[in-house]
This record gives structure tokens, C-alpha cells and sequence, in this order.
């Protein structure tokens, strides 16, 4: 890299931002100092609550009150705008008229969930042209303009009509490129990307990605990327930053800091991303000692319907099938998962499964209590109550799915209350117990939700889930909302309880590298159809389905030196 023998589009030196609390200042951001170059990209990485999006955030002055700029500098350098000489952003007023001169001019900003960065009552052009409205003074037919060659320049179908729709008319990706060509209103010099790609199926990730590196080629600009994502890193930095706690642990180029890492966290963040890229050492010598038993659950043409509309008399009623005709056999010991984009149908088949949902056709077989297979579609709320004691569920979000009014011994202990096992007594000694099986110290018990970090709030979710001895877990996403180093931790959690507790697994995913180092068999689902299954080294070495190949495709692999040796396909459904 030459970076050292040219001008920086930006420095940030000694930056320290912090947060005004009742037990003094909090400094989210703790004496960074980065260097941001033209034609460049910079991904920032770390876990959550590392500082790295309050640095980005400090850029603009837009950090969240009570936080605030304490000291440091933020030189941005003239670009193409024309303005002369270096201004000190740090010094600026966040409301004032120079700092807002520079947002989307000078410097613009895509975050991580392009819905609730969108107005919902405006439509997509007027959104996507506002800001060459207010910096280039564009009348309201030259920004209408401007606002389809955006669209058009973010590979958006027919610009000229979705010009005039609204987000919710948007998938998730199409909504990202809308925010992109917003971003790119004024051409900027400098594109702060807030994890931009974290919200999206690995397909459409793929395709922002390409992207953002097709138009920082066309227009030479430099590229802040705030990221988990080491597979993303590799992919797409020039230079990595890692943070920790709200200071720089390591800063280097992409090559160096994947091969010959210098910080002990560095090199923790790559263990993680290179495990989930291979099956686990553990499950595979868990196989070896206990081979899997006898299927436990098997449906058979198992399909949900939902009524979208009644038509007038019958006539012309309009049905989304969910979940087409699915087959899948789950054996005793056995982790299977089931993967696919968002609307696959992967969390309704689950849900059926579990008979949260009901089944329009078909068979749920299950041996309950380990006795012969029973129908269990057909069974009523009241004669499900058994089944529900053996198949239990750990929801994605660790935050929404515990109960913040209650202590962690009366979330754990809640399915056996509702289940009428044991006395009050027996029942805190089982929660100190599975305390202990999740890795949590039973003083914890006495404590509430707030008190816990993300991870360990989903070691609580676990314990919940395992409280009754189920035979079954139904895992939805549950460690998406993790940190990449946090996940193993709790794949490796459910690895153990299983050895303990002879449980069996059905995992959903959008990650098929969690799904690779987790799962024995893997089901791939599209628009509610079971396209492809079976063991999952096999399909991921040799995948025959041609939306199976664009899905793996679309993985990232967490090693530079591999960057583009990857033939990108994109499916295509035929009629």
C-alpha cells in the first residue's frame, strides 16, 4: 500500500467520545486515531459495544445524546466539492450550518436497517433525490430526474415507476440500494457504510456488496465499512481496524492482519470466523462414540396455506402457500438445518412442526415420550401440552423473548410452574442447576434481564428451553443477533447439552456456515419448497440444486488471499 505518500480524505486523531452517565463518563470512543484514503476501504470491526459505530457516528455529529465530542480531531480534506483548505469536524456544531453542508455533500452515511431509515410516508424518489435538492438546488422535475439515474445506478427494476412507490413497498435488499442511490445523490467523497449488510440474506448481501465496489470504482471515493463480518472484511477492505471496548487494538492492511493477526482479540474474531467454515471437531467425534438412533419426527407432505383474500362468493380467493408438501426425518441425536432466505418458509415449517402454527395438510410423526410415531397435525391445544413439554423452542432475539419484569429464576422456572413439575423448592434447585449447564453462576437468578449481556441473556433462553428435559430443540435464528465470537460459544453450549442430554436438534438459518459447523443434514428452502436435503459436507461440497449453488455462492470467505476466486451465480427461477 502507498497510503503513506498521499492525502487522506480524512484523519481522525486522538478521538474520544463519550456519554454523560449517573456513574460518571462512559468513553464509547477511547483515543482512536484512523487514517481514511480516496479509492480506499476501511472496514472497522468488533463486537457490539466496541465503539465502532459511535466513531462512525462522530464523523457527522450525529451521535445520540447525552454523547458528545470530548477531544480529538476529525480533519476532512478538500475533495471534489471545491472547498479549499482542512476543516476540524470535530469542531464544528452538530446543528450548525457547516457540519449539515457537509452531510450527504461531502460525506454520506447508509445504516444498518434501511426501514427505519426511511420515511414511510414519502415516496422512494423524493427521498433518494432530497439531498441533490437541498445541496444543488434542483426544482422538483430535475430531482425527479436525478432520483431515477440513482435508482437506475443502484440496479433498481424500472426506476421510472418505483420512483414512485413507497419503503413498504420494497424488499429488504431493494430498500438498501434505494438507501445507497441516497447516499450517492451528491457524489461524496467519503461513504460511511454502517453495517449495511447485516439484515440481509447472504444473496442480497452479496449483491450490495459487488455494488458498493463497482461505484467506489467509478467514482474513486473512500469507503468507512463498519462490520462484525470477518467474511465480509475479506471480501471487501483494503484496511482493517479492530476495536474492543471503544479503543484501537490493531490497524493493518487486509492481507497482513488476516495472516500474521497481533492482538490476542484479532486473532480470537478469526478462530470464529474460520470455525464456521467447517464442521465442528466436536460434533464429529460426538458421531463416532454415539452414532444417531431411530427418526423421532417425520412429516409427511406437510403444507400451510394462508387465506390472502375471500374473493366475492369464493370466487377468485387468492392463497400464499407458506410451506409446500414438505418431507424431512429428524433421528434421535441428529442436528438438521433448515436454510434459505427471508420468506423462504424455513421459520413457518418450524412452527408447524412444533404446532404453534396450524397444518392445512398433511402429517407431523412423532414418537412422543419415545413411544410409537402419533399424528400430532390433527391434536388440539390441550392435547398438545405433552408435546410441547419435549419440543421446545430458542427464539432469535435474546432481548425481546425474556420477560424484563421477571428475575432469571422465574423465567427459567416458568415451563415447569406451567407444566405443575415440582415444588417451589425442587424447582429453584433445578434452575441453580441448569444455571450451572449454561455456563451461569446461580446468584443469577435473583438478577433481572437488563443485567445481562446478549450472550448470556441467550444462555438464559437455552436454560428456559431445557428446564422440562425435552427431547427436542427448535433453534430460530438463535444466535444471529450474537456477536461472531459469542456464536461459537453457544453452538459449542448446545453442542454439550447435547452430549448431556441426549437432545436432537432442528436449526434455522440463513448462515450455512453456522449450519455447516453445527448441523448433520441440512434442508434448503425456497419460497416455501424443499429444494434440496441431505448430509450437509454433501451438499455443501457438491450442491445440485441451482439455488443451492447460488446460496453458497453468495458465502463469504473469511480469507483475503481467496478474495474473487469465488464464481458468483445468481438463480433464477424458470416457469
Amino acid at each position: 500500500m502507498m497510503s503513506d505518500t498521499r492525502s487522506p480524505s480524512l484523519e481522525i486523531k486522538n478521538l474520544v467520545t463519550s456519554f454523560a452517565t449517573a456513574n460518571g463518563e462512559f468513553r464509547a470512543v477511547d483515543d482512536v486515531s484512523l487514517d481514511l484514503y480516496p479509492g480506499e476501504t476501511l472496514c472497522v470491526v468488533g463486537e457490539s459495544g466496541s465503539g465502532k459505530s459511535v466513531m462512525s457516528r462522530s464523523i457527522l455529529q450525529i451521535v445520540d445524546e447525552p454523547g458528545r465530542i470530548v477531544s480529538g480531531s476529525i480533519l476532512l480534506h478538500p475533495g471534489r466539492s471545491g472547498r479549499r483548505g482542512v476543516i476540524d469536524l470535530a469542531k464544528l456544531k452538530p446543528r450548525g450550518p457547516e457540519i449539515k453542508s457537509i452531510r450527504g455533500r461531502e460525506i454520506a452515511m447508509i445504516f444498518q436497517e434501511p426501514m427505519s431509515s426511511l420515511s414511510p410516508v414519502h415516496k422512494i424518489g423524493d427521498q433518494v433525490a432530497e439531498s441533490a435538492r437541498v445541496h444543488d438546488g434542483l426544482d422538483r422535475r430535475a430531482a425527479r430526474a436525478r432520483a431515477i439515474e440513482l435508482l437506475a445506478k443502484v440496479e433498481i427494476p424500472d426506476p421510472e415507476s418505483a420512483v414512485d412507490r413507497y419503503p413498504f413497498e420494497f424488499s429488504g435488499g431493494m430498500r438498501q440500494r434505494a438507501m445507497i442511490g441516497m447516499a450517492l445523490a451528491c457524489n461524496p467523497d467519503i461513504l460511511i457504510a454502517d453495517e449495511p449488510t447485516t439484515a440481509l440474506d447472504v444473496t442480497i448481501q452479496a449483491e450490495i456488496l459487488q455494488l458498493l465496489k463497482t461505484i467506489q470504482k467509478t467514482n474513486g471515493m473512500a469507503i468507512l465499512f463498519i462490520t462484525h463480518d470477518m467474511g465480509v472484511v475479506a471480501e471487501i477492505a483494503d484496511e482493517v481496524a479492530v476495536m474492543r471496548h471503544g479503543r484501537l487494538l490493531e490497524r493493518g492492511n487486509v492481507f497482513d492482519v488476516f495472516a500474521n493477526p497481533q492482538h490476542e482479540y484479532t486473532r480470537t474474531l478469526l478462530r470464529a470466523a474460520k470455525n464456521a467454515e467447517a464442521p465442528s471437531d466436536r460434533r464429529l467425534a460426538m458421531r463416532q462414540v454415539r452414532p444417531l438412533g431411530e427418526p423421532i419426527l417425520r412429516t409427511q407432505s406437510l403444507r400451510k396455506e394462508y387465506q390472502l383474500s375471500p374473493g366475492f362468493f369464493g370466487r377468485g380467493a387468492r392463497k400464499l402457500v407458506a410451506v409446500h408438501d414438505a418431507d424431512i426425518e429428524l433421528r434421535a441425536g441428529e442436528n438438521i438445518g433448515i436454510v434459505g432466505e427471508s420468506g423462504s418458509g424455513k421459520t413457518t415449517l418450524a412452527r408447524c412442526i412444533q404446532r404453534i402454527h396450524s397444518v392445512s395438510s398433511g402429517k407431523i410423526l412423532y414418537k412422543l415420550g419415545g413411544s410409537d410415531e402419533q399424528d400430532i397435525a390433527p391434536l388440539s391445544d390441550s392435547q398438545l401440552r405433552e408435546v410441547w413439554r419435549e419440543m421446545r423452542i430458542v427464539f432469535q432475539d435474546p432481548f425481546g423473548s425474556l420477560n424484563p419484569r421477571m428475575t432469571v429464576g422465574q423465567i427459567i422456572a416458568e415451563p415447569l410452574v406451567n407444566n405443575g413439575l415440582g415444588t417451589s423448592r425442587s424447582r429453584r434447585d433445578r434452575v441453580a442447576e441448569l444455571l450451572d449447564l449454561v455456563g451461569l453462576p446461580s446468584s443469577s437468578m435473583e438478577r433481572y434481564p437488563h443485567a445481562f449481556s446478549g450472550g448470556q441473556r441467550q444462555r438464559i433462553s437455552i436454560a428456559r428451553a431445557i428446564a422440562p428435559e425435552p427431547r427436542l430443540i427448535i433453534a430460530d435464528e438463535a444466535t444471529s443477533a450474537l456477536d461472531v465470537s459469542i456464536r461459537t460459544q453457544i453452538m459449542d453450549l448446545l453442542l454439550d447439552l447435547q452430549e448431556k442430554l441426549d437432545l436432537s436438534y432442528l436449526f434455522i438459518s440463513h448462515d450455512v456456515g453456522l449450519v455447516r459447523y453445527f448441523c448433520d443434514r441440512m434442508v434448503v428452502m425456497y419460497r416455501g419448497k424443499i429444494v434440496e436435503q441431505g448430509e450437509t459436507e454433501t451438499i455443501c461440497n457438491d450442491p445440485q440444486h441451482a439455488y443451492t449453488q447460488s446460496l453458497l455462492s453468495a458465502v463469504p470467505i473469511a480469507d483475503p488471499r481467496l478474495r474473487n476466486t469465488k464464481t458468483r451465480t445468481r438463480y433464477r427461477e424458470t416457469a
